[in-house]
């Protein structure tokens, strides 16, 4: 199985000026873990998750910090032809658990943790023959839609 097969689509900053509070808002209002910082159609970095939180706990500023003083600016990325096996061993190698798909130089999309543990999941299900499982872009999909409504805080 490759890369493609799991991958989803990118969430994106607008621009690495954009402060810290306005990447944490626009991957809480989209559920995901990272933001690709991009400059055109260029990757220039990623923010996850786990960048805004150590930023916020060595004091730093959300409003006045922007996304590209922070960010990671030499993106480990993964063709969509790449095999599973070799994006999870290079995610667990570097300790990263968002990678960027860039084919040909342009972004494809990201395969993230919860993508391998969900094809995971799949196999396991199959291989017990124990009943299927909700995919992730669906337990997604409904926990946006939970935002939408103001059902989640």
């Amino acid at each position: 199985m490759q890369v493609a097969d799991v991958m989803t689509s990118a969430s994106v900053t607008e621009s690495p000026h954009d402060s810290l509070r306005s990447a944490a808002e626009t991957m809480w209002k989209q559920q995901t873990g990272s933001l690709l910082v991009m400059d055109g159609d260029r990757l220039i970095g990623i923010i996850t998750e786990r960048d805004v939180m150590k930023a916020v706990a060595r004091g730093r500023d959300v409003d006045a910090t922007p996304v590209s003083e922070i960010m990671t600016r030499d993106v480990l990325t993964v063709s969509p032809q790449a095999s599973l096996h070799e994006a999870a061993r290079q995610m667990a190698a570097r300790w990263i658990r968002h990678l960027p798909v860039v084919d040909g130089g342009a972004v494809t999309g990201v395969v993230s943790q919860r993508d391998l543990v969900g094809i995971f999941a799949a196999l396991v299900q199959d291989e017990t023959g124990g009943t299927a499982l909700a995919s992730d872009e669906l337990v997604r999909s409904q926990r946006l839609a939970r935002i939408e409504h103001g059902d989640l805080d």
